[in-house]
């Protein structure tokens, strides 16, 4: 069965490119992953398929009417095994750890994105979970659905051709991802390490490993102070 992403945007034709992308596109094609656009204009009560109005209370910008979000909700058909993220700036951070999860425990995601001022309240009562791409505000959620939607799709199975690929990628276990190289050997002055093209695959895997280590710590010392305190702990 594939695995079904429903989006609840006010901007449904941003998502078309999805499915020309690469592997993701593939993905969609091969019935990998089902991917359905639900835009809460088509619900709205009122002829001029009105979807925001004035806050209560004062204040600018207009706020995301709850009747047309609902009905768009109430209109997509749900497995028993789904979850339901709304995108916003004062959700979670998005992690590498989110998308394994959501890829594996669920058979269905539904996203909801925002635009305008937000959200009247009461539609985060639809949500599971609410998430960030991090600590900034862009237009509306398309953006932050997209990533989401990215993420989750390459890692089901069939989608990426070396699933062991996967599992060497930065962040999937706190370490970023250890240098790549292919031919020439030397390029303008720089030479592939030599122990790449050894040939000795021991050898190999442990410089790259700690090619992962020097590298987490040069550039994300915050992760790899994680990655001490999980190792500690396992030890």
């Amino acid at each position: 069965m594939s695995y079904r992403l429903d989006v609840v945007s006010l901007a449904p034709q941003v998502f078309s490119s999805l499915k020309e992308l690469g592997v993701i596109g593939r993905a969609f094609s091969e019935k990998i992953a089902d991917l359905h656009i639900h835009n809460p204009r088509d619900f709205a009560i009122d002829r001029y398929r009105k979807v925001d109005d004035l806050p209560y209370g004062g204040g600018s910008g207009m706020v995301l009417k709850p009747e047309p979000y609902f009905a768009a909700f109430d209109s997509i058909p749900k497995s028993s095994r789904n979850r339901v993220l709304m995108m916003t700036p004062q959700g979670n951070l998005l992690s590498q750890n989110d998308l394994t999860r959501w890829s594996t425990n669920y058979e269905q995601l539904i996203l909801l994105c925002g635009h305008y001022e937000g959200f009247d309240e009461r539609i985060r009562t639809l949500a599971d979970e609410e998430v960030s791409i991090g600590d900034f505000v862009l237009t509306g959620g398309e953006i932050p659905a997209m990533t989401v939607v990215n993420g989750v799709v390459r890692l089901l199975p069939g989608t990426v051709g070396s699933e062991e690929s996967l599992y060497l990628e930065s962040h999937t276990d706190l370490l970023l991802e250890h240098p790549h190289y292919t031919r020439p050997a030397e390029f303008c002055g720089l030479a592939v390490p030599s122990v790449l093209r050894s040939g000795d695959h021991n050898a190999i895997k442990e410089w790259r490993d700690a090619q992962r280590v020097k590298r987490t710590k040069e550039r994300r010392p915050d992760l790899y102070q994680k990655w001490l305190n999980k190792k500690k702990v396992l030890e």
